[in-house]
């Protein structure tokens, strides 16, 4: 199953060292230290910070102080030097701005050269429901070098996700079922839906990506921060996309890796992701048919190797097989373990080789099924993170009702441009997830996000990126007002861990404003 917005691959620490900033951090800081780059980190006045508020109730939110205490669990001092956690207070709802209120989990990284420090830099790592307070708190030794020697580098957990007004719909059991059922009558769109309404009836319209935006600036006027700097992967491009739209005279430095582009119908994204999976598909199984010495168990044949590799997929449907813990690998959940791996691109496909092997030659399904429990977040006790319910419920909210026409004609599409990836189960290939049921109807409508009046926007697609095609980082850079296009040549999903020239940009566009000249291609690494 591909899913229509991305969630960042799971990769191993090996590959997190090179991302530097990569898959893990997010949001702010609350220090006001030395500015750097000729900006001030000084708190400015508030009615610099919330200009055109007035309600009495959001602008004390906007002027709260963020308190910085040691993370909670970390007796053992995993968390690396200066790693602190705190909670911010935000509305429920934008519209009540004195009614409920919930909280925004952060974790930040003080800058490495505070002499030097120019503010505090907000990342999002994807998802939707990713929890950047889980990625810098696992993962601070990625975040080495520039921009972290001159930014505050701030983790947090949108609404849904980690310990933000958490979505867990599913239990454990019901999840197993959800994720590994081939029965074409199983309906996971009402099953889904059906569960968050009874356990978060309330909440679910209030988890839209704007929403979240929304929290952003109030994060950023609660950490003294007259400019939002952020880079966000994949989801979070979106994320960054809709803050350049909704505030824009308070973006600063924006860089979107991977991008999530707004103003297209969704069936034309969900068909032209799934495009982009079979690509990635085709050219593993190519590559390892014609690769010496390989022993590719679907032949020597590079046109035929990625049918065989789908009929084998897809076999499992009828003939599944049994793990050595007792559990059934199923067809649903060996496509999810296969594709998942190749949002990585090349340099991760010996991890699937060495899973098809045993299963194809000896029917030995351990590690498929562990891919598979990578893929969907299914840890080795079998509980799930929160992040496979928040995917569903932050989407649900950002998609606007699907016509029958719609599904009718994308279906079509795919058929004829996705045969391989998608004939499993067209369906949930294309609605991932399925919102036909979801008890909220989003107000959301695709539309061109221009933000005109922002500060220039760094958009980096990757020409073979499977997830997230270049295509819409093309057409996210084309429609902003003042969008800039970086390119990196290569395949796998987003471009920051993959490739020096990009961040050798990225850096220095974050701390010194230097945009890379229109046009600019990137080798990989």
């Amino acid at each position: 199953m591909i899913s229509r917005y991305l969630r960042t691959p799971r990769l191993p620490r090996r590959t997190l060292s090179a991302l530097a900033l990569g898959t893990a951090l997010a949001l702010l800081s609350g220090c006001t230290g030395s500015g750097g780059a000729g900006r001030t980190a000084t708190r400015p006045p508030l009615d610099d910070l919330v200009t055109a508020t007035t309600a009495p109730a959001l602008r004390a939110l906007y002027n709260q102080r963020i308190d910085w205490q040691a993370c909670p669990g970390d007796a053992d001092g995993q968390d690396g030097p200066g790693i602190e956690c705190a909670t911010l207070t935000v509305p429920l709802d934008y519209a009540d701005p004195g009614g409920r209120t919930t909280g925004v989990a952060l974790a930040r990284m003080p800058a490495a050269e505070p002499d030097k420090r120019i503010g505090a830099l907000m990342v999002n790592p994807g998802g939707p429901g990713n929890s950047g307070v889980r990625m810098i708190r696992e993962d601070w030794q990625s975040f080495q070098g520039a921009p972290h020697d001159r930014f505050d580098l701030v983790g947090f957990d949108p609404r849904g996700a980690g310990n933000t007004a958490p979505v867990q719909c599913l239990d454990d059991h019901a999840r197993d079922q959800w994720n590994a059922s081939d029965d074409p009558a199983y309906d996971r769109g009402r099953v889904l839906a059906d569960a968050c309404r009874a356990a978060h009836a309330d909440l679910l319209p209030h988890l839209g990506t704007r929403d979240t935006a929304r929290d952003l600036d109030v994060l950023r006027g609660a950490l003294g921060e007259r400019k939002l700097d952020f880079i966000g992967f994949s989801y979070g491009t979106l994320l960054g996309a809709l803050y350049a739209e909704e505030f824009p005279n308070r973006t600063g430095r924006l860089v979107l890796d991977g991008a999530v582009e707004h103003g297209t119908d969704p069936m034309r994204l969900d068909v032209e992701q799934a495009v982009a999976g079979e690509v990635a598909l085709r050219a593993f199984a190519s590559a390892w048919a014609t690769d010496d010495g390989s022993d590719c168990p679907f032949g020597a044949d590079p046109d035929t190797a990625p049918k065989r590799l789908a009929d084998f997929l897809d076999g499992l449907r009828t003939r599944p097989m049994r793990g050595s813990d007792g559990r059934t690998l199923t067809a649903a959940l060996a496509w999810a373990a296969a594709l998942n791996v190749l949002y990585d691109g090349h340099r991760s496909w010996y991890r699937l080789q060495e899973a098809l092997t045993p299963a194809v030659k000896r029917r030995n399904a351990d590690a498929l099924l562990a891919l598979a429990d990578n893929a969907n977040g299914r840890d080795e006790n079998g509980h799930y993170e929160t992040a496979a319910d928040a995917f569903a419920a932050i989407s649900c909210a950002d998609l606007p009702a699907l016509t029958d026409a719609q599904l009718s004609g994308a279906l079509t599409d795919l058929a004829a441009q996705a045969p391989l990836t998608s004939r499993h189960n067209p369906v949930a290939t294309l609605l991932a997830p399925d919102c036909r049921s979801w008890p909220y109807r989003s107000t959301e409508h695709p539309h061109p996000v221009l933000a005109p009046g922002s500060a220039p926007v760094l958009v980096i697609g990757s020409t073979g990126d499977p997830v997230t095609p270049y295509a819409w980082s093309q057409r996210l850079a084309a429609g902003l007002e003042n969008g800039v296009l970086l390119t990196r040549e290569g395949d796998g999903h987003t471009a920051y861990d993959k490739s020096t020239c990009v961040r050798t940009a990225v850096a220095a566009f974050l701390v010194d404003g230097r945009l890379p000249t229109a046009g600019t291609h990137c080798p990989s690494d």
